[in-house]
């Protein structure tokens, strides 16, 4: 089945095992319409990152403004120094939206019948790669943006700032670009501590109760098995050596906890019982197996960002892995 191939005969406790060629999956022409309209969102992800990692923020120029309230030369430079940063959270917040709308283009694409969603993978293998693709760049977003206290400290300067109205006749011309109804959404989003997941795991959700003809199963079979895909490629030497380049594997990783997370926001019983359909004590192994520096935000992104970890349902081995 092209670059998806079913790499063990036999099931091993009911888990689907599958090797998807993330680097290479190429749309046919039945995925091609999809493709394009999730393509031309990810083609902006990289200068999305590369934007938030080259935030350094206005913490000094705002102390300054704040030591000197009666200072307005100190006053300006504060708000002329954070009006453009507060453009550029914008363009962050209205890219969550449009990987939104991605994102419940491909769960259609990926569980609605007559296929199976193990069958979805094997004949749209390119939609599942821009599925992952869209849960790789969300970890990357959020990690990025968890260690950039700066984002919300500038934001609640310039929602005081604006409120306040003691600043006249400066550049006040931005609340045509954020207006007050804008500022509120943006302000939610990130007062999130993983923005991007929280973005997914409500669209995930919105999408299954919107869509009250699929069956749960069919978009909860699709992450569960997108996880096990990452697992055994994880676990098996024979494949990861087909890697052309070492940062699949952290591709794998993320994708992996990606969808473990959404599973876990969208199953009613979640990711961690025993019934569940995701084997998360190899999940969590294979990670424990990387280097640790290569892990500790995945692994901390599953401690704080899943819903059902400390649930009664969970087992006491599974949660004492994570501690």
């Amino acid at each position: 089945m092209g670059n998806l191939l079913k790499v063990l005969t036999r099931e091993i406790e009911n888990y689907p095992h599958f090797f998807l060629d993330f680097e290479n999956a190429q749309p046919t022409d039945c995925e091609k319409e999809v493709w394009n309209q999730v393509n031309a969102v990810l083609q902006d992800s990289e200068s999305i990152l590369s934007g938030l990692q080259a935030y350094k923020g206005a913490g000094q120029e705002i102390r300054e403004a704040i030591q000197n309230p009666n200072d307005i030369h100190l006053q300006e430079r504060a708000w002329n120094s954070v009006c453009p940063l507060v453009i550029r959270l914008k363009r962050f917040y209205e890219f969550s939206l449009r990987l939104e709308k991605a994102l419940q283009s491909l769960l259609e694409s990926l569980t609605f019948p007559p296929y199976t969603p193990t069958q979805h993978l094997e004949k749209e293998q390119a939609l599942a790669k821009q599925f992952a693709e869209i849960l790789h760049f969300t970890l990357r977003f959020d990690e990025l943006k968890m260690r950039n206290p700066a984002i919300q400290n500038d934001f609640s300067y310039y929602r005081r700032t604006i409120s306040r109205n003691r600043i006249n006749n400066m550049n006040l011309d931005i609340e045509n670009e954020v207006n007050n109804e804008m500022a509120n959404r943006m302000s939610l989003f990130y007062a999130e501590a993983t923005p991007m997941l929280k973005t997914l795991s409500t669209a995930t959700t919105n999408f299954v109760s919107e869509n009250k003809t699929l069956p749960l199963e069919n978009t909860t079979d699709c992450l569960s098995t997108m996880a096990s895909v990452c697992k055994v490629m994880l676990e098996t030497p024979d494949y990861t050596s087909r890697f052309n380049s070492e940062d699949t594997l952290l591709f794998c990783m993320r994708v992996m906890v990606g969808v473990i997370i959404l599973y876990d926001h969208v199953h009613p019983a979640g990711a961690f019982t025993k019934t569940s359909k995701i084997d998360m004590k190899g999940c969590i192994k294979v990670l424990k197996d990387q280097p640790a520096d290569n892990v500790e935000g995945l692994l901390n992104a599953l401690k704080f960002t899943t819903k059902h970890l400390n649930d009664e349902t969970t087992p006491k081995a599974i949660r004492a892995m994570l501690q």
